[in-house]
């Protein structure tokens, strides 16, 4: 590749600058480097100019079994090529089972409802959006000197006349972009609701697969700097209704009026479109310098096009969330693997950085895990730091979680106040409409009438009703306090092995399986769901504040960051200042902190949490005091308040949050000659491994009764 390197982006993406200032600059290494230096092994340097491009590929509600490579039967020769001579995995999942919230997924490698993105964004009604602090795979990119575009559909938010301030693809990170709120309008011929940076560009002839490839191309000849890699995120319209296809790609499939040639025609030509873009790809740069992602945002609204599968497009079944998953890099990963560990879009941000060998977003819970192992052919071991889930409020199963052979899936506990009398009188409506034209069998043919409630009608009388019909489904953010409190109260265990169609509920037969998943299930979603923001309390074109949230659910006040270790209620608690002032040292900050604790002990109000006891207070002392006197651990030189890291040191100085170490490996690393100026007894070692445990995060249910449930540390004796 004919780059050159350069030091680009001097100043990151606003959130990364928020994430950065958590590190400051030191010179010294940690008392505690060492012991888990092995445990994050320095990543290594890879100059921009020699990293690849980045092109992902995402189709619209296309279902697990409609490509050829997936036995579906329409004909997908290039996609079978990026599959044939790259990984092809079996079980591929969705960020989620319909489209905003799985795109909020795929950009973050977070669930979506962390992301702001509770279902599909109607941008007229809703302030729901990808949320502005949320670190987008764009943005990691970007600051890592990459060129970003985004190409087609977007709907994660887009400012209309009634919700002005909402974000666009340039506040996430994307330096250029041509698309549209969200899909092809009237349908995927000659649409004309494309912008291009945010003006419309108006009526435009042809398919939109082949508009956005257009674009690529036009982008790539002329606007494309060839010293600089590149990410294109080409997110088409097809195969989602209302659809279109050139009439002579139809036939092939059957009669032009059968919607179910049209939709695999919407198919065969978006693989077209792809073909060129392949090509054009190829002139820019060799096939080895350019990593490729196909998949689907969800399962197709056909229950023919999801196989064996249980449930479509909206349903947290397999149906709905199991779709393809194809990674492409001649040279790089391995050729011709069909892989059946499961994965998903969730994956997606993580395993891009794995691969290219680039920091993942500071501080921030990645819900996805890096695939990279997997891909190059499983030279270290893979372990999913996390079970993939799933929670779509408004879907039926509305939570899912896959660990292993095993899915669990849960029912809401409680209802959303529709009214569904008005509904069920809409949907006869719009049946009687049909059946008087003559044409119902034709509009629902393949994907039955209630499944075509949310695709579309040609019939214009029954589109309109449709409409009415959508708006009273429509997700509304009034139920945000329902969904925050909901309980659920059905689960269903399927062994996908034995039962990838889920049929046979095994929760009796597998009771100690059924109850770990099930607290696993409960446990991840307390967490997503502390991190939701309350969007029916926020003015309208407004951003959430960070935490505000997670504030409502412990009902803990002034708390603005997501650590939830009794070492955070410590510091809670006792008002001590976890960052410097402008121009204060790491250093300087731990001698302040020691003072303050000295004063609150002469007039006995330090304050101590459950899972804190007088050894960790004496060992987080100790780890404040510098100099080379004894018992001066001079830990927080280096790991750094609060964040307990320092990813600016070469190498990176690890957080020491939720880490699992010994006594004994403790001591074991304390005699390293890279310690041998510190003076620490056995004694001051036991309190320092007591302080360690109080650096591992508990649910937020347990953390609000870490803040009332404290005790005062009496100096002179025991806590009272």
């Amino acid at each position: 590749m004919n780059r050159q390197a350069e030091n680009k982006h001097e100043t990151p993406a606003p959130i990364l600058v928020a994430a950065s200032k958590l590190a400051f600059v030191g010179r010294c290494y940690s008392l505690l480097f060492v012991m888990f230096a092995w445990l994050v092994p320095p990543a290594t340097s890879v100059d921009a100019a020699e990293r690849p491009n980045v092109v992902l590929l995402l189709a619209d509600d296309l279902g697990w079994k409609d490509i050829g490579c997936y036995d579906g039967p329409v004909k997908t020769p290039t996609l079978d090529s990026l599959a044939a001579n790259g990984v092809r995995f079996t079980d591929f999942y969705s960020g989620a089972a319909v489209c905003s919230p799985s795109r909020a997924t795929t950009l973050t490698g977070r669930q979506h409802l962390r992301c702001g993105v509770y279902s599909w964004i109607a941008d007229w009604e809703q302030n729901s959006q990808l949320l502005d602090r949320e670190v987008t795979l764009a943005e990691v990119l970007q600051s890592n000197g990459y060129e970003t575009v985004h190409l087609g559909k977007w709907h994660l938010g887009m400012p209309t006349p009634q919700k002005p301030k909402k974000l666009t693809p340039a506040e996430h990170g994307f330096d250029y972009w041509f698309g549209m709120a969200n899909g092809a309008h009237p349908s995927h011929k000659n649409p004309t609701n494309f912008l291009r940076n945010g003006k419309p560009v108006g009526p435009i002839e042809g398919y939109s697969c082949q508009i956005v490839v257009d674009e690529a191309i036009s982008w790539l000849d002329e606007e494309h700097n060839a010293d600089k890699p590149f990410f294109l995120n080409v997110w088409f319209h097809e195969p989602h209704a209302p659809i279109a296809a050139p009439d002579d790609i139809v036939s092939e499939y059957g009669k032009l009026a059968d919607p179910a040639a049209v939709y695999s025609g919407t198919i065969d030509n978006t693989d077209q479109a792809i073909a060129r873009l392949l090509a054009k790809l190829h002139e820019v740069d060799a096939p080895e310098d350019t990593l490729i992602i196909y998949s689907s945002d969800n399962g197709s609204y056909r229950a023919d096009r999801v196989g064996h599968l249980r449930g479509t497009k909206g349903s947290n079944y397999q149906g709905g969330i199991r779709v393809p998953g194809i990674f492409h890099w001649p040279g790089h990963i391995t050729k011709g693997v069909v892989e059946q560990e499961p994965a998903g879009l969730v994956d997606v941000l993580p395993t891009v950085c794995g691969l290219l060998e680039i920091d993942k977003p500071e501080n921030v819970h990645l819900d996805g895990s890096d695939l990279t192992s997997v891909l190059m052919g499983r030279k270290k071991k893979f372990s999913r730091h996390q079970p993939l889930f799933w929670h779509l409020p408004a879907s039926g199963p509305s939570m899912a979680l896959r660990d292993g052979k095993y899915s669990l899936v849960a029912h809401r506990g409680y209802e959303f106040p529709k009214d569904k009398e008005a509904m069920a009188t809409l949907k006869k409506q719009i049946e009687a409409i049909l059946r008087k034209a003559g044409t119902y069998d034709d509009e629902i043919a393949g994907g039955g009438f209630d499944k075509q409630m949310f695709e579309g009608f040609k019939n214009k009388e029954a589109d309109k009703l449709r409409g009415q019909f959508i708006k009273l489904n429509m997700f509304n953010e009034s139920w945000i306090p329902a969904i925050k409190a909901g309980v659920h109260r059905r689960f269903e265990l399927f062994d996908l092995a034995k039962d990838p169609s889920q049929r046979t509920d095994i929760s009796q037969q597998q009771p100690k399986v059924f109850e770990r998943l099930k607290q696993q299930m409960l446990t991840i979603n307390e967490r997503v769901i502390a991190d939701a923001p309350d969007w029916h309390l926020i003015k309208s074109g407004s951003q959430p504040v960070a935490g505000m949230s997670i504030e409502k659910t412990t009902k803990v006040h002034r708390l603005d960051s997501t650590r939830r270790s009794p070492f955070d209620a410590f510091i809670y608690v006792n008002r001590i200042p976890e960052k410097p002032e402008e121009g204060e040292s790491a250093e300087d900050l731990a001698g302040r902190i020691f003072g303050r604790l000295a004063n609150q002990e002469g007039r006995i109000h330090v304050k101590l949490p459950p899972g804190m006891k007088r050894p960790a207070y004496q060992g987080f002392k100790i780890a404040l005091e510098s100099g080379s006197e004894s018992h001066a651990g001079r830990c927080f030189t280096c790991h750094h308040l609060p964040g307990l890291q320092q990813s600016t040191s070469k190498p990176p100085t690890p957080t020491l949050r939720n880490r699992a170490i010994t006594k004994a490996q403790l001591h074991a690393v304390l005699a390293n000659e890279t310690h041998r100026g510190i003076k620490l007894d056995t004694t001051d070692i036991n309190r320092l491994y007591a302080l360690i445990q109080t650096f591992t995060d508990v649910l937020d249910s347990e953390f609000r009764n870490l803040i009332l449930k404290t005790t005062v540390l009496d100096t002179s004796g025991e806590s009272e």
